[in-house]
Parts: structure tokens; C-alpha cells; sequence
């Protein structure tokens, strides 16, 4: 196996801006959601990591879930890549920082391989990520109850676009008998490599719930599950001819790292005032938890860049805030699944309550815009006590609310402008007041509506950020953390 390890390399480019990395790649994408894409990319990170490979993961599209079924697996943070919120240039350097010290690179699509961000647009889906990465595609093929009917499947899926990204096949629920006729004949008319197949697997299928699958925790023996799955696959998969695809992606072009890109001074307040900042940076607490549990590593990692010292807590578990902070992230995720520990836990709430009201700096998003309401209600009718900062209540629909991609405009983030904002929304719960600073508005038809709370130190409503989307959304809030420093200093 050692023999078929691509490792990163950087070689010049031609420009002074630019270098190529070359970059072993592959990504998982199928026809249509539901075809068992993170079960079967799960299943081969697994067996990489068996043969002694060190894979780095990626999800398209904006999608919380799946990337922490890839970081079960693989013990390391996966990451989102998504052309919708990033240029070119910025997804292409974002996969070529984030996989620089794997062997490969394994790509999850999204919904299915054409699907993007609107019925006649394959923006922002797989086929739109694959083609601006130039990233090699093994395309997952439904193979039940068929025959020679997948050849016009496989036919119209490489013709249908212009540049092909699809290289290779895998053949899903296709018992071991009938594979290698199967293989022969799609590899004899349509001239395509199949790499496998994935035979019914019993006992190894995700179950869902309202926002998507459940976690990797929640999942009765997962880790017995994937390793059942490796061990299936490493006897129907062409591990030797996928990592030849992988090592057959041309080099990225991307541009050189700039250093003091995205750096601010450390709590540049502070140093105006005169004051010292400890260790020069701010402190930031990350509330992190089953409930709140929606994070996009890249962010975590900005922020970082931009000086800022991430505090974990927990709202469930912990009596309070910790102590001296200069900022509070409350992320997404499934306050309403623990709205019971959430409403018990009177002295964080009171803790949260005040730190919002006195002028702590704040973003909440989704699940943490619900925290911060009077009161919320859990799918069972309960109702349950929350931080109180807004005196509204929120409470469950039933149906999924203003989801999508979405921009903001209109509105400022902790007191700046700072211009278009690029989000998304995905949620079953609403609020008697969802706030009104900004225009949301969709990429793709007429709707609109107007949404966040939004102050010189609080941002809180239901869009989530991403901030390579827009990095002065990251800017204004360190800035504003580091101004509370100075001032709790005085």
C-alpha cells in the first residue's frame, strides 16, 4: 500500500501569486440524496485509516452532520467546502490548507451530483465543487432490482455536463454474484471503470430525525458498525484502482497564503487604551455541548488567526459562564432536544442573561438565537425556561422554516457595515420575533424577508455564518471583543 501513497507537494507556478499543490483527491457524490453517500464514505475513510493511510475529509455544501460522522472516524476535525459561500480561489485554497499533510483527500457530495442551490442551477452542489476543484468523481450507482437499465443512468449522468469530473463507478446494493457481469457490461459499452460495489449490509444504516441524521453518539455501537463496513468493502472495493483515480487530479492552482490576511492586532483596543491584553489575545466563550453542537472548524479556526482564545463551556453542564471572557458564541444545534437540562439549569441561564444584557459581545445562531429567548418549546408540548434576554417565546412548526441559502444586506454586524453577508438557514423552530436588521433574500427567485437581531454587540437569529463568506463578519465581532476588553480593564 505504501507504494500508492500520494503525499502533498508544492511545486512553483508560473505567477507570483499563485502555486500549485498537487493534491491526491476523490469524491463520493450519487443520482440523489438518500443513496448512501456518508454511510459508504464513512465505511472507505474507515478502511483507509486500516491500511495505514492518513485521509483528510470534506462535505459540500453547508451541512453540520455529516462531516462529525467523518471526524468520528477519523479522530480529526472534517471540513465544509461550499462554492456558494467561497470563490474559486478561497474553496480551492481551503481544501489545499485543510488536507496539506493527508495522503488524500476524500470529498462527500451533496443531495444528488447536478442538485444545487435552485431547481435550474447546479450551482453550489457537487458537480459545481468537483468542477471548480477539478476533483475526480466515483459516482455512486443504485444497482437493485436492475440490469443493463443503469446504462442510459450512467450514460446521462457523464454526458449531461461538459467538463466530466466522473471517473470511476461504484455499484450500491448489487449482490457479489451478479457484480462481475454487471461490471463487464457497463465497463464494455459505456467505457468507465466500476471500483466496486457495496453489497446490503445489514445492521449499518444512519437513522434520521428532523434536522438531518442523528450523531455518531447517539448510534448504537457506530464505531462496530463502520469497522463490519471496512471489512466488507476492503473485499468489494478496488482500493488500489481508487487511489490511482485520486492520484490522477491535476494539481490545485491556489494562491499563496497571505499571513496577515485575515490577522487583526491582538485586542487592538487595548493597546489604544494603554492596557495589557492577556496573552494578547481576547477570550472568547464557545458554548459547546450535545445541545450546541453546529460548528464549522474553518470558523473556529479564523478566529483563532484573528486572536481570539476560544473558552469552551457547557450550558447544560456548567453552573456558569467562565470567568473574565471578552466575547460568547452560542452555535447551532438541538437546544429542543434538551430543553429540560437547559430550563434546570437556572444559574448558567442567569449567568447568559446577564453577560447578554451588560454588553457582552454575542453571536448566536440558530439554535442559540432559540437559547436566549424567555422560553422555549420542545416537541413534546413542554415548555422550558431559557436565558431570557428576549421576551418572546420560540416554539416548534412541524416543517422546515425559511431554509436554504440565503444573503443578508441592509444591516450592520456589532456596528459595522460590512457589506453582503452570504448564509443559510435550516430549522423547524421559529420565533414570535425573529428580528428585523437585515433583508434576507434568496439566491434563486423573488423571496424575501426580513430577519436578526442585531446591535453594537449582539448578533442572534436564525442565518448561519460562515466566515470566509465574508471574513469582516468575523473582523466586527473580534474587534468589538477586543473594545469590551479594554473597557472591562479601565
Amino acid at each position: 500500500m505504501d507504494d500508492n501513497r500520494v503525499r502533498t507537494e508544492i511545486a512553483k507556478a508560473d505567477t507570483d501569486n499563485y502555486e500549485k499543490i498537487r493534491i491526491s483527491r476523490i469524491m463520493i457524490a450519487a443520482p440523489s440524496s438518500g443513496s448512501g453517500k456518508t454511510l459508504i464514505t464513512c465505511g472507505l475513510l474507515n478502511l483507509l485509516k486500516k491500511k495505514g493511510l492518513k485521509p483528510a475529509s470534506f462535505k459540500c455544501g453547508p451541512d453540520f452532520i455529516d462531516p462529525m460522522f467523518h471526524t468520528k472516524v477519523l479522530g480529526t476535525r472534517s471540513r465544509n467546502l461550499d462554492t456558494f459561500f467561497t470563490d474559486p480561489d478561497t474553496t480551492r485554497g481551503l481544501l489545499a490548507r485543510n488536507a496539506k499533510d493527508a495522503d488524500l483527500a476524500v470529498l462527500e457530495g451533496v443531495m444528488g451530483y447536478f442538485d444545487g442551490m435552485g431547481i435550474d442551477s447546479s450551482r453550489a452542489g457537487a458537480s459545481d465543487l468537483a468542477s471548480v476543484t477539478d476533483t475526480p468523481v466515483l459516482l455512486i450507482v443504485p444497482a437493485k432490482g436492475v440490469s443493463r437499465s443503469v446504462l442510459p443512468l450512467i450514460r446521462g449522468f457523464l454526458d449531461f455536463q461538459e467538463k466530466r469530473c466522473i471517473r470511476g463507478l461504484i455499484l450500491n446494493r448489487v449482490s457479489a454474484g451478479l457484480y462481475p457481469r454487471m461490471k463487464e457490461m457497463i465497463e464494455r459499452e459505456v467505457g468507465i471503470p466500476v471500483v466496486g460495489y457495496v453489497p446490503v449490509v445489514k445492521d449499518c444504516a444512519l437513522e434520521s430525525r428532523h434536522l438531518g441524521l442523528l450523531m455518531p453518539d447517539e448510534i448504537a455501537s457506530f464505531q462496530d458498525r463502520l469497522d463490519r463496513l471496512a471489512d466488507v468493502l476492503d473485499g468489494t472495493l478496488d482500493l488500489s484502482q481508487i487511489l490511482e483515480i485520486a492520484g490522477s487530479a491535476p494539481a490545485l492552482t491556489v494562491q499563496k497564503s497571505n499571513p496577515e490576511k485575515y490577522s487583526t492586532p491582538d485586542c487592538g483596543a487595548a493597546e489604544q487604551s494603554g492596557k495589557e491584553c492577556r496573552s494578547g489575545k481576547v477570550r472568547i466563550g464557545l458554548a459547546r455541548d450535545e445541545a450546541f453542537c453546529f460548528f464549522y472548524a474553518d470558523n473556529l479556526d479564523l478566529l483563532r488567526e484573528m486572536g481570539a482564545e476560544l473558552v469552551p463551556f457547557s450550558p447544560i453542564h456548567d453552573a456558569c459562564l467562565p470567568d473574565n471572557l471578552d466575547g460568547l458564541m452560542l452555535h447551532g444545534g438541538y437546544p429542543e432536544l434538551y430543553g429540560k437540562e437547559l430550563g434546570e439549569n437556572a444559574s448558567m441561564r442567569e449567568s447568559v442573561r446577564r453577560a447578554v444584557t451588560g454588553g457582552l459581545p454575542t453571536l448566536a445562531e440558530c439554535g442559540g438565537f432559540l437559547y436566549l429567548h424567555r422560553q422555549l418549546t420542545d416537541l413534546e408540548g413542554n415548555v422550558w425556561p431559557m436565558a431570557g434576554v428576549f421576551p418572546e417565546s420560540a416554539y416548534y412548526t412541524g416543517r422546515l422554516t425559511r431554509f436554504g441559502y440565503l444573503t443578508l444586506t441592509g444591516g450592520t454586524m456589532f456596528g459595522r457595515d460590512v457589506g453582503e453577508i452570504r448564509s443559510h438557514e435550516f430549522h423547524y423552530y421559529e420565533s414570535e420575533d425573529p428580528g428585523s436588521t437585515f433583508l434576507a433574500r434568496k439566491p434563486v427567485g423573488n423571496r424575501s424577508w426580513r430577519c436578526v437581531r442585531s446591535t453594537d454587540t449582539l448578533y442572534a437569529g436564525f442565518p448561519h455564518l460562515y466566515f470566509y463568506a465574508n471574513p469582516g463578519t468575523a473582523e466586527a465581532f473580534i474587534e468589538r471583543c477586543a473594545e469590551y476588553h479594554a473597557n472591562r480593564n479601565l
